[in-house]
């Protein structure tokens, strides 16, 4: 198999096959997985003929399930929940959301409890390897039966319906289906409803905000080296017998990567004498801070790897057993925790680093000039740059706030507790890209605060951090644009984001 392919059977999928999914990798269906869809077909076909009714291929939907739906209906009904709840409003998912979503949701039908036909997961592929993109808009979900209206928005191209983006160009479906040589699918008995369930939308936003979590947690680390150097700061609460003492994983592992960004520092020496007996929390305990947050995504990662490959349908089929099953698996409530909890812990990370920018900024802190300024009083230097960061972390901290605590039941009361999870998920991609910019804030500060101190005896890891800064923003002579500086360092920041760096992290198996 090339590298950008990746195959997709509805058991192996990782976080490293979903960032290239999302960067444009084409998907093809594993070997094994016709057999598995047909064994759980043929029992579909079997027990929709029977008087039992079975939710979603006799019966109706919802609160309309005591409805009995004719064999002559069935086919009709699957079509019908498409275009009646693609009921989203809002702009569109990304180019790489709304691609990875295709991508999970087919996953899940390949898994073979969707009980769909083979022929639905190869017009699946095509349509995701033709690069024809539904629109789907953001808002619409609850999470309660997942992501319903977005994947309906999803799903309609596969029948020629609904709105694409198709050669960077928006058109009706069945347009793009015919410039790429492809025809509509004609549903068939269970596909609608298996198209529709499932948490792939909230799973697709959260999970791609969750990889940049995991970038800016190390790049954090590093920042915060670079911190420690422009502050003087003293190495002793850097000490690993501090941290092994306490034991937290998170924290042993921040720890080490700040000691590893200083290796060869003038902080370091021996000779180096800290300034302070004791430096303030943002720096002393960084590790703390820092490590704590890290506990956080590697929980939340570990559910989202679960979900990954997750049976999230209803009703499920299982051939072996000759039983169709109703149940709850499209419900998001672990996913919204999860990523509710990666805001919370992200929002900190922001909430530390806006304290660091103060120490640097306070001459009181960093015995130097007053906000960094190269000749206080006619320059304000980057007092105005902390206005910013207070800012985003003052609305990252309402982000933070849980949205899985919430529920507004709906299908006159037979979803009567929802998840709410991609409400979770869109506030966490905000929070994560508000983020990247308070770190910004304080790389660019403590560059400068390193110049004014005229010390370029730097580690061998801030040391590239401070090179990649200067090498587009100059040190700050007089005042000028602040908002030009800290978009380039964004800027940066964005460029340093790697695959390769984040799978060392926390991909290993």
């Amino acid at each position: 198999m090339e590298y950008n392919t990746v195959e997709i059977d509805g058991k192996n999928l990782t976080l490293s096959d979903v960032q290239r999914i999302a960067s444009g990798s084409f998907v093809e269906l594993g070997p094994d997985t016709r057999e598995t869809l047909k064994k759980s077909q043929d029992l579909v076909e079997k027990m929709s003929q029977s008087s039992e009714p079975i939710y979603g291929v006799n019966t109706g939907f919802g609160y309309l399930a005591n409805q009995k739906i004719s064999p002559a209906q069935q086919k009709q009904l699957q079509r019908n929940i498409l275009v009646s709840h693609a009921s989203g409003y809002g702009n569109p998912l990304s180019q790489e959301e709304t691609r990875l979503a295709m991508a999970l949701r087919l996953n899940v039908l390949l898994k073979g409890p969707s009980g769909v036909h083979y022929a639905l997961c190869e017009a699946f592929r095509d349509l995701i390897n033709a690069e024809i993109y539904p629109i789907i808009p953001e808002y619409g979900s609850v999470g309660a039966s997942g992501d319903l209206a977005p994947l309906a928005h999803l799903a309609l191209p596969l029948i020629g319906q609904g709105a694409v983006r198709y050669k960077n160009r928006e058109m009706p479906a069945a347009e793009a289906l015919k410039l790429a040589g492809l025809k509509p699918y004609e549903l068939q008995k269970k596909e609608g409803l298996a198209l529709v369930n499932g948490t792939q939308i909230m799973l697709s936003v959260g999970g791609l905000a969750l990889l940049q979590a995991i970038e800016l947690l190390d790049l954090a680390d590093k920042i915060t080296a670079l911190s420690y150097e422009a502050l003087m700061g003293s190495p002793k609460a850097l000490d690993p017998l501090i941290h092994l003492a306490r034991g937290q994983k998170g924290q042993i592992e921040s720890a080490e990567n700040i000691l590893k960004a200083l290796e060869g520092s003038y902080i370091l020496n021996d000779n180096h004498a800290p300034v302070r007996v004791q430096d303030p929390y943002s720096l002393r305990c960084a590790p703390q801070i820092h490590g704590a947050s890290r506990d956080s995504i590697r929980h939340s990662k570990e559910v989202i790897e679960r979900e990954l490959n997750a049976s999230t349908d209803n009703p499920l089929v299982f051939p072996s057993e000759e039983k169709i099953l109703s149940g709850g698996n499209f419900h998001g409530q672990c996913l919204a925790m999860a990523f509710d909890i990666a805001a919370m812990a992200m929002a900190e990370i922001g909430n530390v680093s806006e304290r660091r920018l103060e120490l640097l900024l306070n001459p009181q802190m960093s015995g130097l000039p007053a906000f960094l300024a190269p000749d206080e009083g006619i320059n304000s230097g980057y007092m105005a740059a902390q206005y910013l960061s207070a800012s985003i972390v003052n609305e990252n901290k309402l982000l933070a706030n849980p949205s899985c605590t919430d529920s507004i039941p709906g299908n006159v009361g037979i979803e009567d507790l929802v998840s709410m999870g991609m409400t979770s998920a869109r506030k966490f991609r905000k929070l994560v890209n508000n983020l990247r910019v308070v770190l910004a804030v304080e790389i660019t500060a403590a560059c400068q605060a390193i110049d004014l101190r005229q010390q370029k005896v730097l580690g061998k890891e801030t040391s590239e951090l401070y090179k990649k800064i200067r090498a587009e923003i100059p040190e700050l002579k007089e005042d000028r644009i602040i908002s030009e500086d800290i978009k380039t360092a964004v800027n940066i920041l964005e460029r340093s984001r790697g695959i390769e760096a984040f799978h060392e992290t926390f991909c290993k198996r």
